[in-house]
């Protein structure tokens, strides 16, 4: 063997042991197109969604809806919103694919998925935000009409969607997006609401067909629910007794379970939340998971990436910047490695911190929704507004109801995104000043600041100990169960020569306010059903102002006393054929008591007090006040809105009628 070569073979040896290890090749996620072609699906089922609808339109002009309507404006209105005894799985479901559709447009490269326009993208972007509500309208339509045909195409469209959702994503599992999984994972919630929809549909009609589905358009003032609510609200409740009365103060363990439970919602049988209300949480829900998802593949990933890419460079990069962290190069990779692993560790503890804060906050948001309604049905008006208000329709309050499921999912998503940045560095501050200093006994900087100013520190704490401990034993007075002031002269003099240290405690106490204050509204950032500002000035938070107005539509028109009369007033009327027994069971409800029928009649007494109660609600309730006889004799600059004129008829008020007596007392 020649010199040459045997050189050549020792040098390649060498380099085969001594050689550093090759990094392993960079996964490249080429895009992916599934067998069944988004385009041509988006064809098909356009087609499809426009059959089932004239389909359904023929089907609903046969048909007399609760409206008392035919054909398309039936359709117009596949939900009563204001319903608050229906069925919300249908709606609610579909709002979650809808939401799930429309937060996947941001990192889909083609806004409609037939039109292919990378140059005016902001153009088809637009009209996707209509286009994909027109599609998945079909399914919520089909449990308009509550038939069988009806149910029957709302569970081939629903398993059309899952299934071709499915295959796609099958097929597709990677994408070049963000993450590779990153469309997968968004796409979990549409597959679940979709698989909900292929189970419910059938549900329904296996339900119809044996004759077991109750549901039609004008359930809603047929339902026992509003005359069990007006049973439950004006039962008698028994005293409480007198050894709970005189009960001594509740313990510390008894505060922290009371405020636990505080933010735990359990259901009441009679009491439904609204549909719209039910739409807006699930929706959030899914806007957390949502932005979690987002939040993590965005970032993560990529410090992945950088901590892979620490090589023994780094050295001279810090170097650079006068950081020596270690002699050995090989440390300070070790080093450098770890840090970005806290960095990555203090990253995802500020996402789900932001998750569970979130969570936390809509679970409190459903106890004081109901708290709320609750207030707001009985009359207690000012506990909930802090301030007199009516509660009427107006332009205003209409728009703030139909924007507030929408609202409630993008201030969500604002509020998670904040949140992560707080909690990131705020625990990057913990981390690399308190904790990592602390256990390695190395870049002490934070504790050598402050035991530079430990006379500082030392002044203040004495300052606060002193006044608080002169507060309790020299200048208050305990004289006969009251309380004085004693020693005032010495009071005026620590008053005196205090001031100048209070100043510097003063600026803490900012300071502390400044933080107390951020972190607050950070964390109920979410929440729409609290205002962020002072009760003076809630009315310039716009979140907190939808919310009220959404109360006032909640309440004026879906109050379930009123519902229960209006059902009582129907069945009068003789619409359905056991009306009799159904206003004897009424007439219960509205007499306040739970009791066996009697065959004698009632007392004149109590058939008195009963016609009073009757004529006072009625006269109260702004639906029904051109109902009334006597009320139709008014002229109409008595009435606003619907509601009785106080001022145009106090002339009247002198009567002696009951009618007008009980327009006084509403006046007052």
């Amino acid at each position: 063997m020649s010199t040459e070569v045997k050189d050549l073979y020792d040098y390649s040896e060498w380099y085969e042991n001594n050689a550093p290890p090759t990094k392993p090749p960079k996964e490249v996620i080429l895009p992916c197109d599934p067998t069944a072609d988004d385009k041509l699906y988006h064809i098909c089922i356009a087609a499809i969604s426009l059959v089932v609808m004239l389909i359904l339109a023929v089907l609903a002009r046969r048909k007399k809806l609760g409206n008392n309507q035919k054909g398309l404006s039936g359709l117009l209105s596949p939900v009563n919103f204001l319903d608050h005894t229906q069925h919300k799985g249908l709606a609610v479901a579909v709002y979650g694919v809808l939401f799930c559709k429309l937060f996947s447009l941001n990192t889909s490269p083609n806004p409609l998925p037939f039109i292919k326009d990378g140059k005016t993208r902001e153009y088809w972007m637009i009209l996707s935000l209509f286009y994909y509500p027109t599609l998945y309208y079909p399914l919520l339509a089909c449990g308009t009409l509550h038939n069988q045909v009806g149910y029957v195409l709302g569970s081939l469209l629903s398993w059309t969607h899952f299934g071709v959702l499915v295959w796609q994503k099958v097929d597709c599992s990677k994408t070049p997006e963000i993450y590779k999984f990153y469309s997968l994972f968004t796409s979990l919630p549409q597959i679940a609401c979709l698989a909900f929809l292929s189970f419910q549909y059938p549900l329904l009609l296996f339900k119809g067909l044996k004759g077991t589905d109750k549901t039609n358009a004008s359930e809603d003032l047929k339902s026992n629910y509003y005359t069990d609510y007006v049973k439950k609200i004006l039962k008698k409740k028994t005293k409480p007794s007198q050894t709970s009365s005189n009960a001594s103060k509740p313990g510390v363990v008894e505060r922290i379970t009371d405020a636990v439970k505080s933010y735990i919602y359990t259901p009441e049988d009679v009491f439904k939340f609204p549909l719209k209300l039910a739409i807006s949480l699930v929706v959030a829900f899914i806007a957390i998971y949502q932005m979690a998802v987002l939040l993590i593949c965005r970032v993560v990933p990529t410090l992945h990436i950088v901590r892979k890419g620490v090589d023994e460079d780094i050295a001279f990069l810090l170097a650079g910047f006068n950081i020596i962290l270690s002699e050995d190069r090989q440390e300070v990779v070790r080093i450098v490695v770890y840090y970005m692993w806290c960095v990555e560790v203090c990253y995802i503890s500020a996402m789900t911190l932001s998750c569970l804060v979130n969570l936390a906050m809509l679970m409190r948001s459903m106890v004081l929704h109901r708290s709320n309604m609750k207030a707001l049905y009985r009359g207690d008006i000012y506990n909930v507004y802090n301030r007199q208000r009516i509660i009427r329709p107006s332009r205003p309050a209409l728009v703030c109801w139909m924007g507030y499921t929408s609202y409630q999912a993008a201030v969500i998503c604002l509020s998670m995104i904040i949140q992560t940045l707080v909690f990131f560095i705020c625990l990057l501050f913990a981390v690399f000043l308190v904790i990592i200093p602390i256990l390695y006994g190395q870049n002490l900087i934070l504790f050598r600041i402050l035991r530079n100013m430990w006379p500082f520190w030392l002044m203040l704490i004495l300052a606060g100990i002193v006044q608080h401990l002169a507060a309790r034993f020299l200048f208050i007075t305990k004289d006969a169960g009251t309380r004085d002031l004693k020693n005032r002269g010495s009071l005026f003099l620590l008053t005196y020569m205090l001031f100048p240290v209070n100043v510097l405690i003063g600026v803490l106490v900012g300071m502390w306010r400044m933080i107390i204050s951020a972190l607050f509204n950070i964390v109920h950032l979410g929440r729409m059903d609290i205002s962020l500002l002072n009760r003076n000035v809630e009315a310039f938070d716009p979140c907190y102002r939808c919310y009220a107005h959404y109360l006032k539509i909640e309440v004026s028109q879906s109050h379930p006393v009123m519902k229960a009369f209006c059902g009582m007033l129907l069945q009068c009327s003789g619409q359905d054929g056991d009306s009799g027994q159904r206003v004897r069971d009424a007439e219960e409800g509205i007499q306040l008591v739970q009791q066996e029928k009697k065959q004698n009649k009632l007392s004149s007494t109590k058939r008195a007090r009963g016609h009073w109660q009757l004529l006072y609600t009625l006269v109260n309730n702004p639906s029904l006040v051109g109902s009334r006889k006597h009320f139709q004799r008014q002229s109409s600059e008595s009435f606003l809105n619907g509601t009785l004129n106080c001022a145009t008829n106090e002339g009247s008020n002198k009567e002696s009628s009951p009618s007008k007596k009980v327009e006084s007392a509403s006046c007052n």
